[in-house]
């Protein structure tokens, strides 16, 4: 297969799909080296910018996908007549900085950072696809844990988690981890016993 047709291979299977998606995907469907993915991502994204194209290809963890770009934004919401959804509140803000920081975690440590229930709040974050479930812890009830969502990474212009500015005061500020909130809950369960 001849570079074009590489090239149009990837945009044709970014474009349909609408969604991020995984290197690995993206190289067997291609039929592209995932090594030589990349590169040919960035080619991609020249010759959109060397024509002025509404559109680009972005990295988002280990995934990629079409997007418009930025500076159309205003444009398209406003051919698709898009409602602005509404901003966040303080809490689900709260809620949503716990996750993003100390992924993957359960309701219970984020009520505990948090210091009351967060139940809708969580909920309210996997609606609008920002969090998402990541498995189940391994203890009594084995509660779901939760991590951030390629929604949340292109909501705030990140490319991966990584590159989440660190939190003021961090090298004072001691958090207790999933695991230590899990053995601090199984030890108070025991002693009520």
């Amino acid at each position: 297969m001849e570079i074009k047709d590489k090239l149009g291979a990837i945009e044709a299977i970014l474009f349909a799909s609408g969604e991020p998606i995984e290197i690995y995907r993206l190289s067997e469907a291609s039929g592209v080296d995932a090594g030589t993915l990349p590169s040919m991502i960035r080619l991609l994204n020249e010759r959109y910018e060397d024509c002025g194209s509404g559109i680009c290809i972005k990295k988002l963890d280990s995934s990629f996908q079409m997007c418009t770009r930025e500076e159309f934004a205003p444009q398209v919401r406003a051919a698709l007549e898009t409602k602005r959804s509404a901003p966040l509140s303080n809490a689900a803000m709260e809620a949503l900085t716990i996750i993003a920081y100390n992924q993957p975690v359960s309701k219970g440590f984020v009520e505990n950072v948090r210091g009351i229930d967060s139940s809708s709040v969580i909920n309210n974050l996997v609606e609008k696809g920002l969090v998402e479930e990541a498995g189940r812890l391994d203890v009594p009830g084995k509660p779901i844990v939760y991590r951030t969502t390629s929604v949340f990474l292109r909501s705030f212009g990140l490319s991966s988690v990584a590159d989440l500015p660190p939190l003021p005061g961090q090298s004072d500020l001691v958090l207790e981890t999933e695991e230590e909130f899990v053995d601090r809950e199984l030890a108070e369960a025991q002693k009520s016993e």
